[in-house]
């Protein structure tokens, strides 16, 4: 596949995204509800539907690079980098799993619900944008950013310096690292499928496997044209990032040239970083040269939502309920604003897209948000239901007990 200029990638970046969209709110897909529905009410459904998006990933993208079709290698993020900053993983994830639970969704989420008339969730991006903007660039006059004054000191001295990347197929195969992909990719995206179609309710449920299929076939289309997208220059063929490095030589004159060549690296769908680049976009007057695939992503699933939404008369004007409906939200914004830049991506760049490469950050990251919104949800039922009863200590220990992390013995409040 070859495409003759750098534009391209993004606009097919923003059709994928508006399936994506349309497809999210038809089914509503949604990742903190399956948390919610699971922790709630003893549904998987939604989580099957989360699951099979991942499976779809996993082996895909296992079929398409042992094919040479896709490289997930070198991305952007870097997922499979050999520096593995676990304490950020895990501390970015619980972050923002307890973020979604106040901000009544993920980024995703959010972006799906602003297509369909919430404009609570406008008031969610833009503050997750302010925070993803200034955890990555210096704030105005200073070369300090959110991450290198909040997090960096004793966050990255944690970080293992790891002999191969960090793959599962790399890790435990070493020099048969190509091998070690498809055996792990696999076993781990054929054990996930099983599960996921395990249950009768969920093969019987045409949404939620529509779902789960389709989010999981946009992630692998995203990375197969983010990883193909060529440029024509002077009969020589390049990658966008080596035709921009080569700028000089091969650009027209009145072209615009790439504020960052780091964006060009393949990728796939992730939604808090590009919406702090989004930001940075508006700030410096719609630049062309800082239109990314992240950003034109994040405009796609606005507006395939918004699609669905009036097709299907979903359209929906929402406001904030009460002031403490606000604080919630606001909560829920700053925490995924900076849960999701420590952790290196959300419930879809690090759950689903960066699952898909086998990186052991990605899935170490999965799991810590499914964590910080299982315990999140417990807490707040327990404290709702005994009310003064039940302090935070009293509904932590027991939403643990619950969950299966601690003894049954340390139970403080009764099960309801």
């Amino acid at each position: 596949m070859e495409l003759n200029n750098i534009q391209n990638v993004a606009l097919w970046g923003f059709l994928a995204a508006v399936v994506f969209g349309a497809i999210a709110n038809k089914t509503n897909f949604c990742t903190m509800g399956a948390v919610s529905d699971w922790v709630n009410m003893g549904d998987t459904g939604r989580m099957r539907a989360w699951v099979l998006a991942i499976a779809v990933g996993v082996l895909g993208v296992m079929a398409l690079e042992a094919a040479g079709m896709v490289n997930v290698t070198n991305t952007f993020p870097p997922y499979r980098q050999n520096n593995f900053p676990w304490l950020e993983n895990v501390l970015g994830g619980l972050l923002f799993g307890i973020g979604m639970v106040y901000g009544s969704g993920c980024g995703n989420k959010t972006l799906v619900r602003i297509g369909g008339g919430n404009l609570k969730s406008i008031m969610v991006l833009i503050v997750i944008a302010v925070i993803a903007y200034y955890m990555i660039n210096p704030f105005p006059g200073s070369d300090k950013t959110l991450y290198s004054t909040l997090f960096y000191p004793w966050t990255n001295p944690t970080a293992v310096a790891l002999t191969t990347n960090q793959d599962l197929g790399a890790m435990l195969f070493g020099d048969n690292a190509a091998t070690g992909r498809i055996v792990m990719g696999a076993v781990i995206g054929g054990l996930l499928l099983i599960w996921a179609f395990k249950s009768a309710d969920f093969r019987g449920s045409f949404d939620n496997v529509l779902g789960g299929l389709v989010v999981g076939l946009a992630v692998l289309a995203a990375w197969y044209v983010t990883s193909n997208v060529m440029v024509s220059a002077d009969g020589e063929t390049m990658s966008m990032q080596g035709y921009v490095q080569s700028w000089d030589f091969y650009a027209p004159a009145d072209a615009v040239k790439p504020a960052s060549t780091a964006a060009l690296a393949s990728q796939s769908f992730t939604f808090i970083n590009p919406m702090g680049q989004t930001l940075g976009y508006a700030m410096n007057g719609f630049e062309s040269s800082l239109l990314t695939f992240g950003i034109m992503a994040l405009a796609g699933v606005i507006l395939g939502s918004l699609l669905w939404s009036l097709v299907s008369r979903s359209f929906r004007i929402e406001w904030f309920a009460s002031g403490r409906d606000f604080v919630n939200h606001l909560i829920g914004a700053i925490l995924m604003g900076f849960g999701g830049v420590l952790a290196m991506g959300c419930t879809i760049g690090q759950g689903i897209t960066g699952f898909s490469t086998l990186a052991l950050g990605s899935i170490l990251t999965f799991i810590a948000i499914v964590l910080g919104a299982a315990v999140t949800m417990k807490v707040q039922y327990y404290k709702m239901v005994y009310e003064a009863d039940a302090t935070f200590m009293k509904a932590f220990v027991t939403a643990l007990v619950d969950l299966k992390l601690l003894p049954a013995g340390m139970r403080k409040l009764e099960a309801v």
